[in-house]
């Protein structure tokens, strides 16, 4: 595409042999793979959900990275068919080369860089091992950082292309902007106490959230048995609850209970699924996952405390962060 697609565009993706054309022999453009379960989408038209200028590095934990031509489309996760029956579900990201404008039900052509076929992209879905009795898998988020960049905080142009792309409005990311700065002046400057003081002060004043401390005091910790299915009805347990759940690390038997989690808490929503089965982005291994670890419906990562990050995550709950809600 000529133009960067905005939010709300609708945008059309290109055939099999289109987008196959645009890759390199490793099925990638710029470093970004092309994955077997993105086919499915070929010739649809969709909506343009964010743009996908920035994304969390979730494989060094490092600062936001940025893509280059890149947009998530609205109802296009990953089904993990070609992975193992992977179910992370990540959101996928579409290159603007393997997609066209829908304008009088034309499009502008794409770019072709060497050409792969349907056949390797399924071989590629596998890393080679020396042990041959592992299997390590490949995709597009165990290769987000060949495709990626570093992103300074501090970069103005990330921000411009936020308002501009349509992925976060003007008063939000000034609300963004404070939150990042009072993240750095709490771990460069002196004085912390009296920072959160302030902070939760003016908070408290304008009717805003306080700093919450997620961190519990527990070295083993809690599980409950709930054995919740699909469909069913759930209000997450209020922050407070969570966190005597929780070990130093902010983590329950492993899991991770972030701060864009929080504005769930005392919400209602439908158990999804649960997830046995994901691939662990920094090794490739796919991870069997023994515990309970629930998904809901429609509830991902806003990205509010990271910037604004637009890859939507799903979010992970424990069972015992959850109480049933009867019909």
């Amino acid at each position: 595409m000529t133009q960067a697609p905005r939010v709300g565009d609708i945008v059309e993706v290109r055939s099999r042999s289109e987008i196959l054309a645009t890759l390199d022999a490793n099925g990638c453009l710029d470093g970004l793979p092309f994955m077997p379960e993105m086919l499915a989408f070929c010739g649809q038209r969709v909506t343009v959900r964010k743009s996908a200028h920035k994304t969390c590095d979730t494989i060094q934990n490092g600062p936001l990275r940025r893509m280059h031509a890149a947009v998530h489309l609205a109802g296009t996760r990953c089904s993990g068919a070609a992975h193992d029956g992977c179910e992370a579900g990540c959101e996928l990201f579409w290159k603007t080369a393997w997609l066209k404008a829908v304008k009088n039900g034309t499009g502008d052509g794409g770019r072709a860089t060497g050409g792969c076929t349907e056949a390797r992209l399924v071989e590629l879905t596998r890393r080679p091992t020396q042990n041959g009795d592992e299997t390590l898998f490949r995709c597009q988020a165990t290769e987000m950082v060949a495709a990626t960049v570093p992103l300074s905080r501090w970069d103005v142009r990330s921000y411009v292309r936020d308002v501009r792309s349509g992925n976060v409005g003007a008063w939000a990311l000034c609300k963004s902007l404070a939150w990042s700065l009072f993240t750095w002046m709490t771990t460069h400057l002196r004085g912390y106490r009296l920072q959160v003081w302030l902070f939760n002060t003016i908070q408290r004043r304008r009717g805003g959230t306080p700093l919450r401390v997620l961190s519990g005091e527990r070295s083993v910790t809690p599980k409950a048995q709930l054995d919740l299915q699909p469909g069913e009805l759930v209000q997450v347990k209020r922050v407070e609850e969570i966190t005597a759940t929780l070990d130093r690390l902010q983590k329950n038997r492993g899991l991770y209970f972030d701060l864009e989690l929080t504005p769930f808490c005392g919400r209602t929503f439908t158990v999804e699924r649960r997830i046995r089965r994901i691939i662990d982005e920094r090794s490739g291994r796919m991870l069997m996952l023994p515990g309970d670890c629930i998904l809901l419906s429609g509830v991902v990562c806003t990205g509010r405390y990271h910037g604004h990050c637009p890859r939507a995550t799903n979010a992970y709950w424990r069972e015992i962060w959850l109480r049933r809600v009867s019909s």
